[in-house]
């Protein structure tokens, strides 16, 4: 079994720890704390799905060479009625009732910790000790599913976000809305997508939002009929709406790209007229059937790969092209980069013969064991840093070493299960050599297990 897979079960337990063991040397620039999120289900339910279980959050707070670690639920209505209940209760990703799961990423902006789920509004936490504060309250009118994967506009401060299945959830409603640098709505507004899809993520440029509706299809007449309420339908194409940030929400736009499914952005950036959109594609969506319940083939896993958007091209036609070979997912960058022209960026990869974790392909052996860095000034040669057998490796997170350095000159951290005992490192590589392996890690006594994304607060 991988290290991805054995990693799986949650943890049943609340730790706080310090003066974590220390192999190397820890930056002294690195003051701050690295927060992970994801699934942990207070009361495992058989046949639930990962995407469908109790966040938890995770925090490394590194000060002065040392670390110590903490993590907790996130305690959102749902988890308070489990534990008063003493059991799993009815409920997964049709469920929109209210605050969700609260389990995919986590994000600090207008000087809140923001636990994020798309189906619903964000839950705030107080950063010392993770005690869950609530549901996040916006201005009017703010309302509904909240994306997991906001964009911070890093000339301007503002927060871009989206949502899908608004107002009526696996309907083809959506919503884009911005928030400034202290969190104030400054934008909110509606429109309806071609068909209804899950939108995990989206694009954000200096100028532009795009939003890809792919034919990862969402249907509550489907799921009242006793079928998935998302599905596979990859005889669609994709759609890719455009609009500027600063037009009306009925000058929004449709390009439409061959049927591919793509979770994550890199990043996305302006080339003349064109938008370029660099994106972890796969042949078909990882992890969920189709109509009929069957499972997907072959989604083939994701790779990195570049859309290109013509503005100025009147059929409305995107194209894909292959930038790297390797196969993973969870990609980073440099956010002093994001929506503008960028270097560097980083992913997990899986072994050289696997595809994605969903399954699809038996040969796939250690998913999520490789941390990639691509130098788009040398894209066909990946600096790579190849975990043992049985180790797996979560998303990794970019950190300058000063505001002004320059882009990609900095440390990217990791938290690594080590299948052979059971537990998990914090990992701190140069993030422009993590060929080289860690610089330094430290040795948890317990399992961090597998989570979604991660941010780094500085101090």
């Amino acid at each position: 079994m991988s290290g991805f897979l054995r990693n799986m079960p949650p943890v049943g337990l609340e730790v706080d720890l310090v003066d974590i063991p220390v192999k190397g040397r820890l930056p002294p620039q690195l003051d701050g704390t690295l927060l992970r999120i994801g699934p942990n289900p207070l009361f495992p339910a058989e046949g639930a799905h990962w995407f469908a279980g109790d966040g938890m959050v995770h925090a490394f707070h590194i000060a002065g060479g040392t670390v110590r670690y903490q993590n907790r639920w996130v305690r959102t209505a749902r988890w308070l009625a489990e534990r008063a209940a003493g059991r799993a209760l009815a409920g997964g990703l049709e469920d929109t009732a209210g605050d969700g799961l609260a389990n995919t990423n986590i994000v600090h902006h207008g000087g809140r910790l923001l636990a994020l789920e798309e189906a619903h509004p964000p839950v705030a936490l107080r950063l010392d000790g993770l005690a869950t504060l609530g549901s996040a309250d916006f201005d009017a009118p703010v309302s509904g599913p909240f994306t997991a994967h906001p964009k911070v506009d890093p000339v301007t401060g503002q927060l871009l976000f989206f949502g899908y299945g608004t107002p009526d959830w696996l309907g083809p409603g959506m919503c884009f809305g911005v928030l400034d640098a202290g969190g104030r709505v400054e934008r909110f507004d509606r429109f309806e997508a071609p068909y209804a899809s899950m939108v995990h993520d989206f694009a954000a440029t200096a100028h532009y939002a795009v939003f890809p509706v792919q034919p990862l299809t969402a249907s509550r007449e489907r799921m009242r009929a006793g079928g998935p309420p998302f599905a596979w339908e990859g005889e669609r194409a994709c759609a890719l709406g455009v609009l500027h940030r600063n037009a009306p929400v009925d000058s929004l736009a449709w390009w439409s790209l061959p049927s591919c499914h793509a979770y994550h952005v890199m990043n996305a950036w302006e080339d003349g007229s064109v938008l370029r959109i660099d994106v972890m594609q796969a042949h078909a969506a990882a992890l969920f059937p189709r109509p009929d319940g069957s499972p997907v083939a072959d989604a083939g896993g994701a790779r990195l790969s570049r859309w290109s958007i013509d503005l100025d091209d009147r059929r409305h036609t995107a194209r894909s092209e292959l930038l790297c070979e390797v196969r993973g997912e969870f990609p980073r960058i440099d956010e002093r980069r994001s929506g503008l022209p960028y270097r560097h960026g980083w992913f997990i990869g899986h072994d050289p013969g696997g595809h994605d974790p969903g399954g699809h392909d038996p040969g796939s052996e250690q998913p999520f064991s490789r941390i990639v860095h691509i130098d788009h000034a040398r894209p066909l040669a990946p600096d790579v840093h190849a975990l043992a057998d049985g180790d797996a490796c979560s998303e990794a997170v970019f950190v300058a070493r000063s505001p002004g350095a320059e882009e990609g000159d900095g440390w990217l951290l990791a938290v690594a299960y080590r299948g052979a005992a059971d537990r998990s490192d914090l990992l701190v590589f140069d993030a422009r050599d993590v060929g080289a392996g860690p610089l330094a890690s430290a040795s948890l006594p317990v399992r961090v297990p597998n989570g979604f994304h991660g941010n780094w607060i500085p101090s």
